[in-house]
């Protein structure tokens, strides 16, 4: 019967030095449900919450954010930009497959003059040798692109897909031989010539009557790069030339696509780059490249 009793009372003083201390320490405390923000735009997840006095770091008090990974999606709408007759496109997740014949959906000198969209040259002087022949480009982009911890530098060869099919090439013409103003003079007005690896765009096009498709210091979409963030033209949707670009044209912001939602994404640099030549890519990728087949 005495040991019974002693275990009684040890229970009762253990229980009431608890609850002595738990008054003590949670004294005046409401606890409240915080949630992470992740992205730190001031909105938390609803699926990721901690229980607290105080507001830990880096949560909040709302829980209405259905995207907290801090990456935008690019706009599905953007997609419906691109040629269908060269272009097709598939999705798996969050990945997208871009596959292309390279064949634009524009006139130029160098389709054969047999073909119903042949001009003659009407921009520069000269022509490369050969024509706008089937080819092939296949690139799988996530659509939540990110930003790399550092940038890469483009190498020859493609290094984005434009909406009219063909690829987009950076200011280079070969190995250690930067784009120059006698390559410049063979373009046609699309900004494209032909080369061993097919028809394909450096620079933005001409503003000449011919050119009734493409992006000419504005704000259309030119096509989406090898890291998966689109490039658009010189301008804002406003009209007005951006400001605050980085170092390769990009920025955020919102674009025609993304239904005013701020999302990273490339400009055509509103700066000449040799005599009266705008350069569509000069700069490194700013996320991760994938290799465009």
């Amino acid at each position: 019967m005495l040991k019974s009793l002693l275990s009684l009372c040890t229970v009762l003083f253990i229980t009431f030095i608890f609850v002595s201390h738990t008054s003590c320490t949670d004294e005046d405390c409401e606890a409240v449900v915080w949630y992470e923000d992740a992205d730190s735009d001031g909105l938390g997840n609803p699926n990721v919450s901690r229980v607290a006095c105080d507001q830990p770091s880096g949560f909040v008090a709302d829980a209405s954010d259905s995207n907290d990974t801090g990456l935008a999606s690019t706009p599905l709408s953007a997609f419906d930009e691109f040629n269908p007759d060269a272009v097709t496109i598939s999705f798996d997740g969050d990945e997208v497959t871009i596959v292309s014949n390279g064949q634009p959906n524009h006139t130029s000198p160098y389709w054969e003059d047999t073909h119903p969209l042949y001009i003659e040259q009407a921009f520069g002087d000269h022509t490369t040798p050969g024509f706008i022949r089937e080819g092939s480009f296949t690139v799988t982009l996530p659509l939540y692109p990110e930003l790399a911890s550092s940038s890469s530098a483009t190498g020859l060869g493609a290094i984005g897909i434009s909406v009219h099919g063909p690829p987009i090439f950076n200011d280079e013409e070969g190995p250690n031989r930067p784009f120059d103003e006698p390559t410049a003079t063979g373009l046609d007005y699309a900004g494209a010539h032909n080369g061993p690896s097919g028809y394909h765009y450096h620079l933005e096009a001409a503003d000449v009557p011919e050119n009734t498709t493409l992006s000419h210091d504005d704000e259309k979409l030119i096509g989406i790069m090898a890291d998966g963030f689109l490039l658009y033209g010189r301008k804002e949707l406003d009209g007005s030339y951006p400001t605050g670009l980085d170092e390769s044209g990009g920025h955020f912001g919102t674009t025609p696509h993304s239904d005013g939602e701020e999302i990273y994404h490339y400009h055509i640099k509103n700066e000449f780059y040799i005599g009266s030549y705008v350069m569509l890519f000069g700069g490194d990728l700013q996320g991760t490249p994938n290799t465009i087949l």
